[in-house]
């Protein structure tokens, strides 16, 4: 919706897809298609788990997966452009 208001990809462009090509078993091609995927599931699941259980270094954990899926984002957004 937002390529077809404004013209341009959004940065989470393609992270459906990339889902359902990890559900396929086609993981080379879900990084292709959106490398954050492989920091984001990890993140996700880390968060849900962080919620009934006492993690050691929980924050740190969570920072560095948050900064990792951030710097992925934005850097295959900018690749998009060039």
């Amino acid at each position: 919706m937002n390529k077809k208001f404004f013209g341009i990809d959004c940065p989470g462009c393609g992270a459906q897809r990339a889902f359902s090509l990890l559900f396929q078993g086609e993981f080379a091609a879900a990084f292709e298609m959106y490398p954050a995927i492989f920091t984001i599931i990890p993140l996700l699941g880390f968060l849900l788990a962080d919620n009934f259980f006492t993690i050691k270094y929980s924050n740190k954990i969570i920072i560095t997966l948050m900064v990792s899926s951030v710097v992925l984002i934005l850097g295959n957004y900018i690749l998009k452009f060039l």
